[in-house]
């Protein structure tokens, strides 16, 4: 029996699903055409918020580039900052990068391979404190990419972390879903 939470993301993924056009990816560009640089670009990324008795920020721009009609690939850079008032120092930031790779498999269907580099305190239970380490995470998986405008649309992507360690992560577990907006 599925739960009521797995129901309503099965939902989710059958509407944007429903609702698929005749757009690939962040920007469609003509082979045949040698479009320059600038006109194959395309910029966007993650923003999220929570504000309370846990704090937090999330800025993680992005720049990509169609290398080929279904084939694009660029860098992304992230900050997060962090506050749990609930504990004294329960404040950190993390910073990093990723570069990643996306073939479009159908026209708003994506498959996603990121490399990504994030720096943070993690608890070390040996020396019984918290140190700052650099993880890396290698990403897999896809996504649906829903058009809106010229150029625009959004990026629902559902990424596996093949290297996840669970002493060594910032994310508690191997699965990370991503809302992200491109224009």
């Amino acid at each position: 029996m599925l739960s009521l939470k797995n129901k309503f993301f099965a939902l989710v993924v059958l509407a944007f699903l429903a609702f698929e056009s005749n757009s690939y990816a962040q920007r469609q560009i003509d082979p045949e055409g040698k479009p320059p640089l600038k006109d194959r670009m395309y910029f966007g990324g993650n923003f999220g918020m929570q504000f309370g008795t846990v704090t937090l920020l999330d800025i993680s721009p992005l720049a990509g580039v169609m290398i080929t009609p279904r084939f694009s690939s660029g860098l992304g850079i992230t900050y997060q900052y962090f506050n749990d008032r609930r504990f004294v120092g329960g404040e950190t930031t993390s910073y990093g990068g990723r570069i990643f790779s996306r073939y479009n498999v159908l026209p708003n269907v994506f498959a996603h391979a990121e490399f990504e580099s994030i720096n943070f305190d993690n608890y070390n239970f040996v020396s019984d404190q918290f140190e700052r380490i650099w993880s890396n995470a290698l990403f897999l998986g896809g996504g649906y990419f829903a058009p809106f405008g010229q150029n625009g649309g959004a990026n629902f992507t559902f990424l596996y972390n093949v290297l996840h360690d669970n002493l060594r992560s910032p994310y508690g577990e191997p699965y990370v879903i991503r809302v992200g907006f491109v224009l």
